[in-house]
């Protein structure tokens, strides 16, 4: 998560460049490393509504500034909102963050994002539902949201049950962290371009002058490589990962988990139970029934039941442990959060049902898109 000193006021926040029929936009808080604030969220929204209807544009580019590209929603603003005595604003944030979030799952123009740094939670959303995403050997992603009692929300529950076997359970509930060529190889991202090369492929791009997905692909493969997967990476343990995530509840994964190590020492394993046991319980098990849930819903339902399970997680009846998680993580930075329920026993399906019914407040709704129509198939399959 981004950390909580805060930019001037005057800077823009998000940058916009028009080359040809091309839009560059740059995530421009690289202090807080490009921390989704509502400010930057709203003003994405409005141009990428305004781009859609505008036929002089044809591609939009989408990267952060500094070593960032974003390294999710800005959590300690939305956490002072609702520490101000209304969960509803925190809600606010959530729901146009998720608008935005569907409008780049359904857009009819490519959005390229180039992954150069950290790309983590809300970071991942403005990015991976678009058509293009440009990994570099210094792309970092992840989903840390267990750790910090939430869960992996942005339309996570779509993308990640889509990845390789139970490749996106392992990621979404460990938060585990990605290099560039995991990424590619998981499909998180679609190209590998080495950064000395990025101001290049932008300048190619530019120049295009076409919203053809086959055109844009075939540009940017000109300037990628195939990457080169470092030899403990996650990624070559998938058979593990498949005979262990792939486990109805998460008691189960944790103890098939440690049967693994039985026999034989394992660091990878024992790295990945140390991630899971120091997780929220409440937000291991509401992930994992949300990744599952997703794999068969379109990326519209996703964010539906998502903006559910958020409202609730804001509105703190349910659970104070993402109050809690940002306290140990972000504010006072203990790093020893005091989860409530504390162990995965007590938190019963029950409870981990509650955060997927409707809220119960006054004046509360679900999550409403706007209409989509001349949607290319790409984003048709998504729905």
């Amino acid at each position: 998560m981004a950390p909580l000193n805060s930019t001037k006021l005057d800077d823009p926040q998000v940058l916009v460049e028009e080359k040809l029929s091309a839009r560059i936009l740059t995530l421009n808080r690289p202090k807080q490393l490009n921390a989704l604030s509502f400010q930057m969220i709203s003003q994405l929204l409005d141009l990428f509504i305004a781009y859609e209807e505008d036929s002089n544009v044809k591609l939009v580019i989408l990267k952060g500034k500094g070593r960032a590209f974003c390294a999710g929603g800005d959590v300690s603003a939305v956490v002072r909102d609702i520490g101000a005595g209304n969960w509803r604003l925190g809600a606010n944030f959530f729901w146009k963050e998720f608008i935005l979030n569907y409008i780049m799952a359904t857009y009819p123009k490519p959005q390229v994002s180039i992954l150069n740094g950290i790309v983590m939670g809300g970071g991942a959303g403005v990015s991976i539902h678009g058509r293009f995403r440009v990994a570099t050997e210094n792309s970092v992603f992840a989903m840390p949201e267990t750790a910090l009692g939430l869960f992996p929300d942005v339309g996570a529950s779509y993308y990640l049950s889509r990845l390789p076997g139970f490749f996106g359970e392992y990621v979404g509930l460990t938060g585990t962290r990605l290099d560039g060529a995991e990424m590619l190889a998981c499909g998180l991202a679609t190209h590998f371009v080495p950064s000395e090369r990025l101001s290049l492929l932008e300048e190619a791009l530019c120049k295009v002058d076409s919203s053809d997905p086959a055109i844009i692909s075939a540009v940017i493969d000109e300037y990628s490589q195939q990457p080169y997967m470092k030899e403990q990476s996650a990624y070559y343990r998938l058979n593990v990962i498949d005979r262990c995530f792939s486990r109805r509840t998460v008691e189960e994964i944790i103890s098939s988990l440690e049967k693994e190590i039985l026999n034989k020492e394992d660091d990878w394993i024992s790295a990945t139970l140390q991630s899971l046991k120091g997780a929220s319980p409440t937000s291991l098990k509401i992930s994992l029934r949300s990744i599952r849930q997703g794999r068969l819903q379109g990326v519209g339902q996703c964010l539906v039941r998502e903006y559910r399970m958020v409202c609730h997680v804001m509105q703190g009846k349910l659970s104070r442990d993402f109050f809690e998680g940002c306290r140990a993580i972000l504010l006072d930075k203990d790093k020893n959060p005091k989860w409530e329920p504390s162990k995965l026993e007590i938190v019963s399906d029950r409870m981990v049902d509650s955060y997927f019914s409707k809220v119960d407040d006054e004046g509360w709704e679900d999550l409403k898109f706007p209409a989509r129509s001349n949607l290319h198939v790409y984003a048709i399959a998504k729905l």
